[in-house]
């Protein structure tokens, strides 16, 4: 599984979050505590948000401790919105077409998980993806799939009913075509004013997920993992959870796309 980490709040160097923390999203690539593989090599990347509407992106395929490109760009970039993600791939190749986050527009996503026996019912799960956004199918990764297929169920409008209908839509495919577990998932995803993240799982293994509000930073930090051990206020966000974070205000609401798909 996957590494990630995101954060909302005044403008701070992306090293923050990046690259300074003992346990930062680099020390977590190669030292992940919180998931079945300690290694996420499998390429990296950023989404930040500055003065356009659209993100800035900067993805690649080396791991993200021995890319010095990467080290120079999160120590000199500012951003009060942002996305970071490592990689251990599930299957899919190691590309930078396959490297989150993935954009669309204004929007950012990435993912953390696994969607069971997807190798199965790919081209099934690529016919969820209408015409008109199939061209920015570039990889091959069913994160890619279900953020393309969110954004054809209203994105834009309905940022936690999207995602519900898509990850269901996923789990019907899983549970006809696949194998268990049907859906495991972390998500984050923004649309350039807000920071969404969601916790998931059709079983009882919902990937790790936290968040913390730092005073020093005047910001918010969403973590597959704690950034520093001595920081014991890190908040655990709880399976089946959709979690919207602007400014320093957080809510939390159910997310349950099982609903979905069992009325299918």
């Amino acid at each position: 599984m996957c590494r990630w980490a995101a954060y909302i709040g005044a403008p701070i160097y992306l090293e923050d979050i990046v690259s300074r923390p003992q346990h930062s999203l680099i020390h977590q690539s190669h030292c992940a505590t919180e998931c079945r593989t300690t290694i996420n090599a499998d390429g990296f990347g950023i989404a930040w948000y500055g003065e356009r509407e659209e993100p800035g992106l900067y993805r690649d395929v080396m791991p993200a401790w021995s890319d010095p490109n990467l080290r120079s760009l999160v120590a000199t970039v500012k951003s009060g919105l942002f996305l970071a993600h490592v990689r251990a791939s599930t299957g899919t190749a190691t590309s930078r077409n396959n490297c989150h986050p993935f954009t669309w527009g204004r929007w950012s996503f990435m993912h953390n998980g696994q969607v069971g026996g997807y190798d199965h019912f790919r081209r099934y799960a690529d016919m969820l993806i209408p015409d008109a956004l199939y061209p920015y199918r570039k990889g091959a990764t069913d994160s890619e799939a279900l953020f393309l297929a969110a954004i054809a169920e209203g994105l834009d409008n309905d940022p936690r009913g999207a995602m519900e209908r898509a990850a269901a839509a996923f789990i019907r495919l899983a549970r006809d075509k696949g194998e268990a577990p049907h859906l495991r998932l972390t998500v984050a995803m923004s649309d350039g004013t807000r920071l969404y993240a969601m916790r998931y799982a059709t079983d009882d293994l919902a990937p790790s997920l936290y968040h913390r509000w730092s005073q020093t930073r005047q910001g918010r930090a969403v973590v597959s993992e704690p950034l520093e051990t001595s920081e014991g206020d890190w908040l655990e966000i709880p399976p089946n959870s959709f979690c919207t974070f602007e400014g320093d205000s957080v809510r939390v609401e159910d997310f349950l796309p099982c609903r979905l798909a069992a009325a299918a």
